[in-house]
């Protein structure tokens, strides 16, 4: 049987932390907890269920938090959790019996991250398999300042089992204040981290957040090391600035970059909430008809379901036409079960 250190970073997670450990609690052999600089009961908590309790000061960095955690793990594995994570029924099981018979000569094993679309988070897929157990004899460190994952060419299995992820809160302003502060540095996103801040700041971001990514959103369409896919997103996003705005010559210049690629539900969304306020109802409602029919999501599954199902309530409610706008609500209903 294979041993297994359980390793976490923490800051602040009195409410959630008990609730975590004690799901895994039959998985670990050593438990190693750092946080960050907690200022209420998290270290006091941590320490009732080991001695390995570590302070790290907080540089802006979630990978080398994770790495100093790693460094002071010893048996077989590593298994990074998060305090928000919850390993619930008969995941347990599965867990004790994947550490009872797991191959030594596999490096990494990949588990279900769940229950993503009903916490509002930037992800797309209620489950994906993220890499979660991982042999600690392997020269892993992880890699990123934010939205951390191991740096590993490794012998990868997927299992079955399902970490079921809790929040009690969204990251969204810490993490675009790390964005900001990556950005600031001089550094260049990599392809997977632009994903991230786009989505995070479609789904979540305010008009202040909108304004402070401008100019970094403008660098981005013209950076020629940049693939299509990153360009349009940021073209997309352009959109809803200008439109929130009210710049409108803006905002077609960024609809005509989009649609000469090809046009999403975020775009046709806009263009549905830009015709509602002119009160050109017969506009806003083809345009939201496309986001939800016509075309797919690009940045967040909402632009294809109640952001534009909601619209069509208000398009037909403003018309006076109680039926059609009974359907779409009813639509919207069973979008939001």
């Amino acid at each position: 049987m294979i041993t297994i250190s359980v390793c976490m970073i923490v800051k602040n997670e009195s409410q959630i932390l008990a609730r975590c450990l004690d799901s895994l609690r039959t998985i670990w052999d050593e438990l190693i907890i750092v946080d960050t600089g907690s200022t209420d009961d998290t270290i006091q908590i941590a320490k009732r269920y080991t001695d390995k309790v570590y302070e790290f000061a907080w540089t802006g960095n979630f990978s080398e938090a994770r790495n100093f955690a790693i460094d002071h793990a010893t048996c077989d594995y590593i298994y990074s959790a998060d305090a928000d994570e919850i390993l619930e029924g008969e995941n347990v099981q599965a867990f004790e019996a994947l550490k009872a018979c797991l191959d030594p000569a596999v490096d990494v094993v990949q588990m279900y991250y769940g229950n993503q679309l009903d916490q509002g988070t930037v992800y797309n897929f209620d489950k994906e398999l993220r890499a979660k157990l991982f042999k600690r004899v392997k020269p892993i460190r992880f890699k990123d300042p934010i939205h951390e994952i191991p740096d590993i060419d490794p012998i990868v299995i997927d299992s079955d089992i399902v970490i079921t992820h809790r929040p009690t809160s969204l990251h969204a302003g810490r993490d675009l204040e790390t964005f900001r502060k990556i950005i600031a540095g001089g550094d260049k996103l990599s392809s997977r981290l632009q994903k991230f801040l786009d989505r995070e700041l479609y789904l979540q971001g305010t008009q202040d957040d909108y304004d402070s990514f401008a100019s970094y959103l403008y660098e981005v369409t013209a950076d020629p090391e940049r693939t299509a896919d990153e360009v349009i997103e940021a073209c997309t996003l352009l959109v809803r600035y200008h439109r929130l705005r009210g710049e409108v010559p803006q905002m077609f210049d960024n609809v005509i970059k989009v649609m000469a690629h090809e046009c999403n539900s975020e775009v046709c969304d806009e263009l549905g909430a830009y015709y509602l306020d002119l009160k050109d109802y017969d506009n806003a409602a083809i345009w939201f008809f496309n986001a939800a029919y016509e075309v797919t999501p690009i940045l967040g599954l909402k632009a294809s379901e109640e952001t534009p199902l909601q619209g069509l309530v208000d398009v037909y409610t403003a018309l006076g036409n109680e039926e059609m706008a009974e359907e779409y609500k009813n639509k919207l209903k069973e979008k939001q079960k």
